[in-house]
């Protein structure tokens, strides 16, 4: 059995760092999430449209985008709405 796992990009580890502790916290909860349940009702995971990758909430205001390839899901960008879901 292949076991998952969870990587980040240079871009998404970068501005992880960034973010507040607090917000760190509830991020690493949501990946911790992600991994066991991708279907937890807290996050929300949408498919983007016309994109080929998903968000998911850390909260009302924080997001970030993901995508999974041969067992490993793969932190693209992580922050504030718009800049967590890769648009600024």
């Amino acid at each position: 059995m292949t076991r998952k796992k969870i990587a980040f990009t240079k871009r998404s580890l970068k501005l992880y760092k960034r973010l507040p502790e607090s917000i760190k916290r509830k991020a690493k909860r949501a990946f911790r999430f992600l991994f066991e349940n991708p279907k937890h009702p807290s996050l929300r995971v949408k498919k983007m449209k016309g994109m080929g990758r998903f968000e998911a909430r850390i909260d009302r205001k924080y997001r970030f985008t993901f995508i999974e390839k041969d067992n490993t899901i793969f932190i693209l960008t992580i922050g504030p709405h718009d800049e967590g879901l890769g648009r600024k």
